[in-house]
């Protein structure tokens, strides 16, 4: 029996609203935190709009053991997203055994200075008990900080090597996890984003929308430029009718 199925067994039925705390009312440690947490979030929900089989949440307690629960150990994580599950319940935390004994497939920590002995004690958490697939790293103030490891056939976390372009593979996602610089929500930083396989960044709902008008504004503009090719070879096939004593009007 592994650690995840002894977790569900020892667990005793608690009243929800009366044991489980979903707000500890401390808030993230600055906008950027926030914004950084916010983009992985927004930027899978635009790329699987179409899909339902997947939940995706970040700065949320995670629950897994009664012993847990007891000792107010909470647990959560800034990003994570777990596959083939039904996302059309709103949750308010994720309580492992309400979920079928799923835990997280992957997770994002955003790091700081102050959260480094948290973070390492999260990674031992994530691998010993939650047997995370995809796991990440990265502080939003420090673009060299960025580190990913998959876990192995023998349940131990690997470095995960990256591409030419410094971003990691998300087997579970099958996507690209690496940097971007730019501004999001009026702060310009370095951002972790996802691409897709053919290394395409996946848009945030604003950046697909502009992207689209865009679009829209090429293609006007091309047909623009079709239509005034179009008017200039009939004026000139006209002129050369005059020429040859034709009149194109009565053609």
């Amino acid at each position: 029996m592994s650690i995840n199925d002894l977790a569900i067994v020892n667990w005793k039925p608690h009243n929800r609203h009366r044991d489980l705390i979903f707000d500890d009312h401390k808030p993230l440690r600055s906008n950027r935190y926030q914004i950084a947490m916010n983009v992985l979030i927004r930027s899978l929900q635009q790329l699987w709009s179409d899909r339902n089989d997947y939940f995706t949440q970040g700065n949320m307690f995670i629950y897994y053991s009664s012993s847990q629960v007891k000792n107010r150990n909470f647990r959560g994580s800034d990003f994570f997203a777990v596959l083939n599950v039904d996302s059309n319940n709103s949750k308010e935390g994720w309580v492992v055994w309400e979920e079928n004994g799923r835990y997280l497939d992957m997770i994002v920590e955003l790091m700081s200075p102050a959260t480094t002995e948290i973070d390492s004690v999260k990674k031992h958490l994530k691998n010993q008990i939650f047997r995370t697939s995809d796991y990440f790293v990265y502080n939003p103030f420090d673009p060299n900080s960025f580190q990913g490891w998959h876990l192995d056939d023998n349940q131990e976390y690997r470095s995960l090597t990256p591409n030419e372009n410094g971003w990691f593979w998300c087997r579970h996602l099958g996507l690209w996890l690496g940097t971007w610089e730019g501004t999001i929500d009026r702060e310009t930083a370095t951002w972790l984003r996802f691409y897709d396989i053919s290394g395409n960044l996946v848009l945030l709902s604003q950046e697909a929308d502009k992207a689209q008008v865009e679009k829209v504004k090429v293609e006007a503009e091309k047909f623009k430029i079709q239509a005034e090719n179009a008017k200039a070879k009939a004026a000139k096939l006209a002129a050369r009718l005059r020429e040859l004593g034709e009149n194109p009007d009565i053609l």
